[in-house]
């Protein structure tokens, strides 16, 4: 392989000038050139910008992929479908798993028992709940996870790397004021005292012909560092320039972010309300299905006799006494809105009294809250001894 010796010795001389540069700098022997105020605030907005967008696109991902054992496998299989241009498929979500795990359960504890009719229902519950899900994870990743990414992966490195580059030209341009400042300061030295051969070490290494006399060596260095400054300086401006148009578009992409954080928010929204659908559907079919447990967990119900409360269509609640035994504390399992004036509205996790009547449907059971009374329906409540 041929190596450009110029080139490589040229590129580490420009390598070491920058190194001695930024060191002088940091030690205060050395000028630096101050970029305005607005060009300061802008890259400071920026560098805001980038952090937080990073954050928030983390912590997205942890939400919406919470194991991280199943994130860093799910990221690994997008990759590689991605490297192969093709589409990843599409994953069922745990919900999904556990409805199809308690539909196959309810097949071989039968679908006709209490047990096995309640896993069938709750398991295609947990089925839609799941779909729904997935649903939410996919339209969340196109329209916000999508437009996060591609910030830090497109517009953020092509800001950094023009970034990095306006440094570079700064210290180069700080490095040819200082070369300036030596070499009229050494011209001026040798015009007062004569004939004195310079000190190139001062400025830089060169191979001169001390032909000429030492105040014509020193206003040649002069002509040249002013040359190499004004090249320097139209090299910042023009970087300068070409960064602080990056910059300012990162008002931008605020708006465009703005637009993707709504369509997150539709997206969580109608993912909630699909599950809050679908679990009061589940609750009302659960109502519906036989409840072994509240039936073995009761007295049981004797007939109606002549002159019950019971014999009309409707129950008469202010005429239901509480028998002598065989009432029981429960626990409320979810909120309930009575229906009619028989029925009494029930607190998640509030304890009541419940006790049955002669004839009452074996779905429902009667509740006393100090002095209110109704019907309360038995699958809201959790019956303890």
């Amino acid at each position: 392989m041929d190596f450009n010796v110029k080139k490589i010795a040229s590129g580490a001389g420009v390598f070491f000038t920058r190194a001695v540069q930024f060191t002088e700098e940091k030690l205060g022997q050395a000028e630096k050139t101050e970029l305005d105020a607005h060009f300061e605030n802008l890259m400071i907005r920026a560098d805001c910008t980038k952090l937080w967008t990073e954050k928030i696109y983390r912590q997205t991902e942890v939400l919406l992929q919470p194991n991280p054992i199943d994130h860093t496998g799910a990221r690994i299989e997008e990759f590689l479908y991605e490297k192969l241009d093709r589409k990843a498929p599409s994953r069922n979500t745990n919900a999904e798993l556990l409805g199809h795990y308690m539909q196959d359960a309810a097949k071989e504890f039968g679908p006709g028992t209490p047990y096995g009719s309640t896993l069938m229902e709750v398991g295609e519950c947990e089925r839609r709940l799941g779909a729904a899900e997935r649903d939410f994870l996919q339209t969340s990743a196109i329209s916000f996870l999508t437009p996060l990414r591609n910030f830090l992966e497109g517009d953020w490195r092509t800001i950094s790397k023009e970034r990095r580059l306006l440094e570079n030209l700064r210290l180069d341009l700080d490095s040819c004021k200082t070369r300036l400042k030596k070499a009229k300061a050494a011209e001026a030295r040798s015009a007062c005292d004569g004939e004195t051969a310079p000190d190139f070490q001062e400025t830089r290494p060169r191979n001169y012909v001390l032909s000429a006399s030492a105040s014509a060596l020193w206003s040649e260095e002069v002509e040249k560092a002013e040359h190499e400054l004004r090249v320097a300086q139209t090299e910042f401006d023009r970087q300068a320039e070409v960064t602080r148009l990056l910059l300012e578009g990162i008002s931008s992409t605020h708006v465009n972010h703005l637009r993707c954080l709504h369509e997150f928010v539709e997206a969580q929204a109608a993912y909630y309300k699909q599950c809050d659908f679908h679990m009061k559907e589940l609750q009302k079919e659960l109502s519906r299905l036989p409840n072994a447990f509240a039936l073995s967990s009761t007295h049981p119900a004797a007939p109606a006799s002549e002159g019950s409360p019971l014999e009309t269509d409707t129950l008469k609640i202010e005429e239901v006494q509480a028998p002598a035994t065989g009432t029981r504390k429960a626990k409320v399992l979810y909120d309930y809105d009575a229906a009619d004036s028989s029925e009494l509205s029930l607190l998640a996790d509030e304890l009541i009294t419940v006790y049955t009547v002669p004839g009452m449907d074996s779905d429902w059971l009667i509740g006393e809250r100090g002095n209110q009374k109704g019907k309360v329906p038995v699958t809201y409540l959790e019956l303890l001894s």
